[in-house]
């Protein structure tokens, strides 16, 4: 049996998946909630008739409120409601595919050094391909960096680094990330989920996703920017800790934390400059 149903989509006529409908009585008192399925339908459970207040919200959506009238039969319908962006949300980029510049792209991993500095490294041959869905929760992100670019500023701790005992970067020569999902957060920002194949290991991930924006560039394209973040304990990848010591950083913590700063060119393809 249904209770108060309703159809939630943006103003484009998107469906907003993870919307939560709450629902309270004249009293105040909250009677029911549920939240919006991947196709922005949601329906409580049957209500006693009469009349409530429900109010919709969703990340990155300004909430809306609606009176609902409940029949003998214990249902009732809102009908389609739109959301509007909230306020000072930035419009999202086209949709269609991305491809990730590594010249304007970088990757950088943070350690504690001694529990009082840190060692940064950075990785400087990134590159893949972001597809932007409509609604935005359909985007995908397939990415690739090249294990031997990696760089700390000491070529002996570098050349370390790469060698059979740490990265190994002969025998896994690439670290993917592909993306599994994707949840808004606010009006800028999102966790995307995913895996990360490092060192010959697969472990799943999230990042903190936050949008720039997008405009166009010098060269007659189209640019969206994305920071990301999150934690990895090298642990998870096979990270030998006799080799950090014989690598002189086995002072370092066993969590890294690994920043992105992200340019993408709207297209199949990286133009020609």
């Amino acid at each position: 049996m249904t209770g108060l149903r309703a159809q939630i989509r943006t103003a484009e006529g998107w469906a907003v998946e993870n919307a939560v409908l709450t629902v309270t009585d004249m009293g105040g008192q909250q009677v029911a909630r549920a939240v919006t399925d991947a196709t922005g339908a949601v329906d409580t459970t049957p209500l006693p008739p009469g009349v409530y207040t429900a109010v919709l919200t969703a990340a990155g959506y300004s909430p809306v409120a609606r009176t609902a009238q409940i029949g003998s039969d214990g249902s009732g319908s809102l009908g389609e409601i739109p959301l509007a962006p909230m306020a000072g949300a930035v419009e999202l980029p086209p949709p269609g595919p991305w491809t990730i510049d590594p010249v304007h792209s970088t990757v950088v991993a943070t350690a504690r050094h001694l529990g009082i500095a840190s060692i940064k490294a950075r990785f400087g041959d990134v590159g893949g391909r972001i597809n932007v869905g409509r609604p935005i929760e359909q985007s995908s992100v397939e990415a690739e960096i090249k294990a031997a670019s990696i760089d700390t500023g000491i070529q002996m701790r570098d050349d370390h680094l790469r060698s059979p005992e740490f990265l190994d970067v002969e025998a896994y020569p690439t670290i993917a990330f592909a993306s599994t999902g994707l949840r808004q957060r606010g009006a800028d920002s999102w966790t995307m989920a995913g895996e990360l194949t490092l060192h010959g290991e697969r472990r799943a991930v999230e990042l903190d996703l936050r949008y720039g924006g997008y405009g166009p560039d010098p060269w007659g394209g189209v640019r969206a920017a994305f920071h990301a973040e999150t934690q990895l304990h090298r642990n998870d990848f096979a990270i030998n800790y006799n080799a950090m010591v014989r690598a002189g950083v086995a002072a370092i913590g066993t969590t890294v934390k690994i920043e992105l700063d992200i340019e993408a060119v709207q297209g199949e393809s990286l133009p020609q400059m």
